[in-house]
Parts: C-alpha cells; sequence; structure tokens
C-alpha cells in the first residue's frame, strides 16, 4: 500500500469520531429541543388540565350556584349584624328614655316636695299673675235668678258647680258648665210651720268644706244651716251666735267650722258630729269677715276696730295687726302665712304673719269718687286671692274688678288689668284650676243700703282667665 493511501484512510478514520460528535451535539440538540417542545405542551396542558401536585396547592373551582349561595350566607349575616346593631341603638335609646323619664320624675317630685314644703311654710308663691289676660267682655256670662243684690258666692272644689245667696233669702246651686239651676232653697216665712227648712232673712256669708260635701250658710237671724252640698238637703241648725252671721270657713282637709258674727266672737263647729266645740273673744267691733285654711287657725277682719286678726285655736292665742284708716270689710288668705283685707277707706293690704304691719298697702285701690274737692275713694267690698299664687282680685262699686299681682316676697302689689262690671261687686271667688272668677253682684252693698246703682244686675258673673302660657311655680 503506497504512502498516500494510508494518509488518506488514516484521515478517514480520524473524521469519523468527529462526525459522530457532530451527531451527538445534533441528537443532544434535537432532545433538547423535543425537551423544549414537550414543556411548551406540557404548559398547555396544565392550562386545561391541572396535574395532583398543583390540585393540592390551589384551592377548588367554585361554581356560580356556590357563589350565590355564599353571596346569599353573606347578606344573611350582614342583615343579622345590620340588625343586631338597630336592637342594640333601640337598647340604648330605651335606656336613654328611662333615665330621662326617672330624672323627670325625681325633678317632678322634688318640685312636688319643694312646693309642699314651701305650701306648709307659707312661702309658696306661684307666678300665674303675668300669664292672665283681661277677658272680652263678651265672654263673662251672666246668671240671673235673684230677685236681690247678691251677697256671697262659693264654688265647690271640683270647680262644677256655684252656691250664690242674696238679700232675698234664698240660696240657689248652678252648673258652671251649662248656666243653669241645679237646685233652689227658697226664703222660708217666720213662724209657718210645715214648710221647707231655708233662711227667713239677708244671707250674709257660705263655706263648702274642702271635699265638697257640706255647705254651711249663715244670716242676720244668727242662725248657722248646714246642707248637703250634693242635693242641697237641710241636716242641721247650729244656734249660739247672738247677732248676724257674718263670716264662714271649713279648715281644710277636715270638717271643722269657724264662724264670726256682729256679736265680736268666733266659734268653732264639728260639722260632723253635729257639735259646738269652743269659743274665742277678742274683737272690739262687729267681725265682718272670716277665712281659714289647712292650719288650726283662721284669720278675722274687725270691721270698725280696724284690726286683723289670727286666731291660734290649740295655744288659745291671737295675733293682732294694724294698718287700715277705715273699717275693714273683707279678708282672704292667700297662703297659710300671708294674706290680702280690703277697706272701706279704699285701701287693699298684703299682710305677713311674722309682721304686724302692712307687707304692702295701696291706698285708692280703686279711685276716687265725688265732686272737686269732695273726693271719697270707692270702697273695697270684696278680694280674693287665687291659693299659692301671686294674683289677687278686688271688688268695689267702680264699675270694674280690678286684679293685681302681689310682688316678690308680697312686698308690692301691683295693678294688673281691669274687667267691667256694673254695681256693686259683694263677693269674690277664684276656682281651684285658676280658670275663671266668680262675682256676685248687686244693686246694693251685701251689709247696707248706703247707695243703689239702678243700673246694676242682681246676677253671678263667671269671667274667664286665659293664659298665655303655663305658670312655672315658684317660691319666695
Amino acid at each position: 500500500m503506497s504512502a498516500a493511501a494510508a494518509a488518506r484512510k488514516r484521515g478517514r478514520s480520524a473524521s469519523e469520531p468527529g462526525a459522530g460528535a457532530g451527531s451527538g451535539k445534533r441528537r443532544r440538540k434535537a432532545d433538547s429541543a423535543g425537551d423544549r417542545g414537550k414543556s411548551k405542551g406540557g404548559c398547555k396542558m396544565n392550562e386545561e388540565i391541572s396535574s395532583d401536585s398543583e390540585s393540592e396547592s390551589l384551592p377548588p373551582r367554585r361554581t356560580e350556584e356556590e357563589e350565590e349561595e355564599e353571596e346569599q350566607e353573606e347578606t344573611a349575616q350582614e342583615k343579622k349584624l345590620r340588625l343586631a346593631k338597630f336592637y342594640l341603638e333601640q337598647l340604648r335609646q330605651q335606656e336613654e328614655e328611662k333615665a330621662e323619664a326617672r330624672a323627670f320624675e325625681e325633678d317632678q317630685v322634688a318640685g312636688r316636695l319643694k312646693e309642699d314644703v314651701l305650701e306648709q311654710r307659707g312661702r309658696l308663691q306661684k307666678s300665674v299673675a303675668q300669664e292672665i289676660q283681661a277677658p272680652a267682655p263678651a265672654d263673662i256670662r251672666v246668671l240671673r235668678g235673684h230677685q236681690l243684690s247678691i251677697t256671697c258666692v262659693v264654688i265647690t272644689p271640683d270647680d262644677a258647680a256655684i252656691f250664690s245667696a242674696a238679700k232675698d233669702c234664698s240660696i240657689i246651686k248652678w252648673s258652671v258648665e251649662s248656666g243653669r239651676k241645679l237646685h233652689v232653697i227658697p226664703r222660708a216665712k217666720k213662724g209657718a210651720e210645715g214648710q221647707p227648712p231655708g233662711h227667713s232673712s239677708h244671707i250674709l256669708c257660705m263655706a263648702v268644706s274642702s271635699d265638697g260635701k257640706y255647705l254651711a250658710s249663715g244670716d242676720r237671724s244668727k242662725l248657722i244651716l248646714i246642707w248637703e252640698a250634693q242635693g242641697c238637703r237641710h241636716l242641721y241648725t247650729f244656734t249660739g251666735h247672738r247677732d248676724a252671721v257674718s263670716g264662714l270657713a271649713f279648715r281644710r282637709g277636715t270638717h271643722q267650722l269657724y264662724s264670726t258674727s256682729h256679736d265680736r266672737s268666733v266659734k268653732l263647729w264639728n260639722v260632723a258630729e253635729n257639735s259646738y266645740v269652743e269659743t274665742l273673744f277678742g274683737h272690739q267691733d262687729a267681725v265682718a269677715a272670716l277665712d281659714a285654711l289647712s292650719r288650726e287657725c283662721c284669720v278675722t277682719a274687725g270691721g270698725r276696730d280696724g284690726t286683723v286678726r289670727v286666731w291660734k285655736i290649740p295655744e288659745e292665742s291671737q295675733l293682732v295687726f294694724y294698718g287700715h284708716q277705715g273699717s275693714i270689710d273683707s279678708i282672704q288668705l292667700i297662703n297659710e302665712e300671708h294674706m290680702v283685707s280690703g277697706a272701706d277707706d279704699g285701701s287693699v293690704a298684703l299682710w305677713g304673719l311674722s309682721k304686724k304691719r302692712p307687707l304692702a298697702l295701696q291706698r285708692e285701690a280703686h279711685g276716687l269718687r265725688g265732686e272737686p274737692g269732695l273726693e271719697q275713694p270707692f270702697w273695697v267690698s270684696s278680694v280674693a286671692a287665687l291659693l299659692n299664687t301671686d294674683l289677687v282680685a278686688t271688688g268695689s262699686h267702680s264699675s270694674c274688678v280690678r286684679l293685681w299681682q302681689c310682688g316678690e316676697g308680697f312686698r308690692r302689689l301691683d295693678p294688673l288689668c281691669d274687667i267691667p262690671l256694673v254695681g256693686f261687686i259683694n263677693s269674690l271667688k277664684f276656682s281651684s284650676s285658676g280658670d275663671f272668677l266668680v262675682a256676685g253682684v248687686g244693686q246694693e252693698h251685701r251689709l247696707g243700703r248706703w247707695w243703689r246703682i239702678k243700673e246694676a244686675r242682681n246676677s253671678i258673673c263667671i269671667i274667664p282667665l286665659h293664659r298665655t302660657s303655663r305658670p312655672a311655680a315658684a317660691g319666695s
């Protein structure tokens, strides 16, 4: 073999391994490409079908029905939460309302207790006068039934009925709501037997018990007649005074009756037991008027002796007050410690039990009458006070009823308004509620015939008292 052939043979043998290597490289490249293709294909399959390992790592896919059910479950939970919050809010509001109601009740109880304490001490003074509006003349109701001048009026505790008495010796019970006569107690003839009981002379005073059970009436014949207030049936007759009975008053909450007379005495009776208790003396002239509240005492107006007296029954003592220049013809308690009186010198006075002189004195309370240079004050013939308030009313024959406001501590008396009424205002009474004022009007003064006003009408006038707002209680 030649040398050239041997060289070519060595070249072929040397090139074959390289070719094998190249083919190996190509196969490895193809394998890697195949692997990449397979991996790409595997990714596509992963998108469609999950492997077991992936199913373990990823949450299961939920269907639409499961999602709706879950939304519904979440909505119900939210509703429960909202209702729970609403319920808790209601409970909180209820607790707040209960707390407010308790506080309000405590305030009310405290206010009532304060009023009770002030009332017992005689210092309660509710502010009412500023809220009172003067009524129009057309709003005043006029009740006519008596033939002669009205001398006295009283109102039942429930404000449902009015009793009026006159110089014609009759008593009439009126309905406040309808203005009709409910009962009439006619005049009794002197010396006649077998006739219904009644008065045979001028009736000067009346009183009704605080429970509305009894009515007492007194006349110029020295008699006190006790009636059943509901049916006006005569029960008892009290005798003992030696002159005209001029004043009557029941002690509040009891059936004890105080009476006073022109015989200068004050007597105490027990109506429930139909018995006489005792007699008190002290006035130097005919006693003109009397009043009482719940304490075991009474106040009297001494007429021409010029004194106001407070009678303390248990102690058997009396307090004497001076202040008017003329005859003191009317008196009324405002509360347990204060009172108002009127006299024929035209003055109105406010009194306190701690002072012997008036706390306030209003002279010429209803003006002057007569010719120039000969003027005289109008007599104050009646006074009334709304219990435990600052409202006072006075009457005369000056063609009006005048309303007054008591200043703080009852140390001032300021005029409020005038209510036109022609005639002698012989009696004034406020209703328990303060909604109306009753006036007994006559052509003559209740105690005499010094003047006669012909244009006046013998009547009972119901005067409404409207208020601008509800009054608030205040203790002086």
